[in-house]
This record gives structure tokens, C-alpha cells and sequence, in this order.
């Protein structure tokens, strides 16, 4: 798609300023210019949908600080994520545009964090990569809910062994204290001679086929909500700018407890639906 987005500046604060000036604009706005674009191929239309959901790419990215990369290159690989979700978003199927881009954003951004670390380091199994993203977000989601490591709990939910588990988890720690001093400066690090270890066309093939049946049963799960509860989870949980329980509950004119209700259990709808499909895909 030939258009264009904002350069990534040497500075950090240069490009947030940048990117602030670039409005955020309303779901109506989106899906009509998301349409022109669908229809005609407007790349004015386009231009306006990426730049407005620039802000989000940072969001997404900043997850994926610890890895040793500069914050930057993240942004640029989920700026090409981004757009590659604006050329292929279909506005008709009933979800908002950031919905569907977070996949292409992660998938980015994902893909450019396993070619700059090392291959042979991390492994070469779609398991092994697998592991690699979910280690540190499935022990954390754990410890939260029994208040401290359980390694075998880790080890079920993912369905790896505990030695892998292990294995990764030094890999992980080992790379960090080897490149703490060049995770946002300018300066050398280990980092840069680590070589180029791109994916292969079934890796990516792999990749992609895998955050499209994401995508597909996410859409599939939101489609069990009625009305309002899809409303309240578009704008509460996947929105780049969320909507305060107040000004949901002034919308439907009901009050805020019953908004909170509500949105408790939507959420409890879409992973009672999503959850075997994401420990499958642990697996």
C-alpha cells in the first residue's frame, strides 16, 4: 500500500510528539473511512487510519520492552503491522479496525524480536518460538491468581515439560543481564551481533494461519454477545482510548454497577469460548 506514516525519529520523545498530533477519530469516522478505502482504494482514507491508531502501535509495543530491542524498531515493525491491517481490513464483518490489527501489530512485531535474537539460541520449533512469547505472561497470570510460581501449573497450561520450561526461563534471564545497558539507549550492545535469523515461508506461513484462526474464532466469540455487550468490550477492553463505566452507563442509561456487570460477564462469555482454543494453540 503506498502511503505514508510519520518517520521514526532518533528520539523517543520526538516521535510521541509527533504522533500526538494526529487526532484520534470516532467509530463512525473509522468505518467510513475504512469503507472508502475497502470500495475505492482512497489512500487519503487509509492514511487517516493509520495515522490515527499510531498511538496504539506504542501501546503494543512498549509489552515487548524486556526483550532487549529498542523501543523504535519495535514501533517501526508494528507500523508495518499496522498497515498490512488497514490494506486487508474488511469494515463490513462488524469489528472495529484495532480488533482485527492487534493480531498483525503482534505478529510484527513478534517476527522482528525472534529474527533479531538468535535462532539457534531461542530454538527452531513453532513450540519452542511459542514458549519463547508465552513464558513470562502465563507465570505472571499464575502467580496473580495463587499468589506465587507454580511451575507445574505453567507446565500444564502450556503442555510443555517442566524442564523446557526451565531451559527457556535461563535463556530468557541469561539474555537479559547481557543486554541491559542497550534496551533504549543509542550505545553497543551484544545485541547487534547477533545474526539475522528471518523465519522461512512455512514459519510465516505457520504464523499467519495461526493468528488468522485467532482472529476468526475471536470474531466468532464476540458474535455470541448481544448488542450492548459487544459495545462495552469494543470500547472498555479493545479500544485504544477506552470509555469510563460513567460514560457507558450515561449511553444506556443504566448505572455504572450494571455496566460492570455486564462487562464481567461478556468477558467471562469470550474466554469461557476462547479458552480451548488458546490452550490448543499453547500446545
Amino acid at each position: 500500500m503506498n502511503t505514508t506514516v510519520p518517520v521514526v525519529a532518533e528520539s523517543m520523545g520526538l516521535y510521541l510528539s509527533e504522533i500526538r498530533k494526529f487526532a484520534l477519530i470516532s467509530p463512525e469516522e473509522e468505518y467510513n473511512l475504512a469503507v472508502k478505502f475497502y470500495e475505492e482504494k482512497d489512500l487519503d482514507s487509509a492514511h487517516k487510519l493509520i495515522t490515527s491508531n499510531l498511538r496504539f502501535v506504542v501501546k503494543i509495543a512498549g509489552e515487548y520492552r524486556s526483550y532487549g530491542i529498542r523501543m523504535l524498531d519495535l514501533i517501526q515493525e508494528g507500523n508495518v503491522g499496522l498497515m498490512m491491517a488497514v490494506r486487508k481490513f474488511n469494515p463490513y464483518k462488524g469489528y472495529r479496525l484495532i480488533s482485527y490489527a492487534v493480531w498483525w501489530i503482534r505478529a510484527y512485531i513478534q517476527n522482528y524480536i525472534i529474527s533479531a535474537w538468535s535462532l539457534l539460541k531461542i530454538g527452531t520449533t513453532q513450540a519452542q518460538k511459542k514458549l519463547f512469547f508465552k513464558l513470562n505472561q502465563t507465570k505472571n497470570a499464575i502467580k496473580n491468581l495463587f499468589g506465587e510460581d507454580d511451575i507445574p501449573e505453567v507446565s500444564r497450561v502450556l503442555g510443555v515439560k517442566e524442564s523446557e520450561i526451565a531451559e527457556m526461563d535461563q535463556r530468557l534471564r541469561g539474555d537479559y543481564s547481557l543486554d541491559s545497558e542497550g534496551l533504549d539507549g543509542e550505545g553497543f550492545s551484544l545485541l547487534n551481533n547477533l545474526p539475522d535469523g528471518r523465519k522461512n515461508q512455512e514459519d510465516l506461513l505457520a504464523d499467519f494461519q495461526e493468528a488468522s484462526q485467532l482472529e476468526r474464532n475471536v470474531s466468532l466469540a464476540m458474535g455470541r454477545l448481544n448488542e450492548k455487550e459487544r459495545f462495552i468490550i469494543e470500547n472498555r477492553v479493545t479500544a485504544d482510548d477506552p470509555l469510563t463505566l460513567q460514560e457507558i452507563a450515561d449511553r444506556f442509561a443504566i448505572s455504572r454497577e450494571r455496566v460492570r456487570q455486564i462487562e464481567e460477564g461478556a468477558l467471562k462469555k469470550v474466554k469461557t469460548f476462547l479458552a480451548p482454543v488458546v490452550l490448543t494453540a499453547a500446545r
